[in-house]
């Protein structure tokens, strides 16, 4: 699944390509998305773009009259922006904008969901906290909220409440580079363990931003110290990577650097 770093590529790429262009026309090209969409996106038709931003892991297309379309990738997401109106593979919508530049929802298992909302507003039943990259963010306040989690410390990283914008792979990137087991209690974690976990938090999604160039989601394995490597040597102490299941994922960490 797309994470904030390529949630945050994804945005700034399709803002190059459509800010201050005017919406054509919308085609929904798979019924995934024609669950009570349609009516509301046809009705942006003829409305310019002002930019499109990033809110945790969803993305805001922002209107300048006001209306938001807000898209989430799910699993398999992704743009494809074109100047000609032949549909890539598993194209999902298309959308027809000024200057002959069409955009394209491109999403192999259909999972991606589009929504017109008022700003600032995700989903009906989408609640979520800081984001992860939010200056304000500091090691007090994002203990009190881990403080109420009586559940694994990888567990509470997930759950967009707490902070928002962190999935699967980063959560245990981060947890490698602060020396935190991802079994650790997360209500339990010291003032200087959540200060660590915060800083190795922002090093991860700051290297992958700086690695990412348009944005990429195939997750290559030379980006990553610990996810998908398992039994390879920890690049700290050379140890093999270990891999546990947690919540039915797959987390990875270094036995020896992540001791408690």
């Amino acid at each position: 699944m797309p994470e904030l770093p390529e949630v945050e590529g994804a945005a700034r790429y399709l803002d190059a390509h459509i800010a201050g262009r005017t919406l054509r026309a919308v085609a929904w090209l798979h019924p995934s998305l024609q669950r009570g969409t349609a009516l509301h996106a046809d009705a942006l038709v003829g409305q310019r773009v002002e930019r499109v931003r990033r809110v945790a892991k969803w993305q805001e297309i922002l209107f300048v009259d006001g209306a938001v379309m807000v898209v989430h990738f799910r699993m398999t997401g992704d743009w494809a922006v074109t100047t000609r109106a032949t549909a890539p593979t598993y194209a999902r919508a298309h959308f027809t904008f000024s200057g002959g530049r069409h955009l394209w929802l491109v999403d192999p298992r259909a999972l991606s969901r589009i929504e017109v909302r008022q700003p600032g507003v995700l989903s009906s039943n989408v609640r979520v906290g800081p984001d992860a990259l939010d200056p304000a963010l500091d090691a007090d306040s994002l203990r009190a909220r881990l403080s109420t989690r009586r559940i694994p410390i990888k567990q509470a990283l997930l759950d967009q409440s707490v902070v928002a914008g962190i999935g699967n792979i980063y959560a245990a990137e981060a947890l490698w580079k602060a020396r935190i087991h991802p079994a650790a209690p997360a209500s339990q974690l010291s003032r200087a363990r959540v200060a660590r976990l915060l800083d190795g938090v922002r090093w991860t999604m700051g290297l992958a931003l700086a690695q990412m160039g348009r944005h990429q989601y195939g997750t290559a394995t030379d980006r990553f110290s610990v996810y998908d490597r398992e039994g390879e040597p920890c690049p700290t102490c050379g140890t093999r990577i270990a891999r546990i299941t947690q919540g039915q994922r797959s987390t990875y960490f270094c036995r020896r650097c992540q001791r408690s």
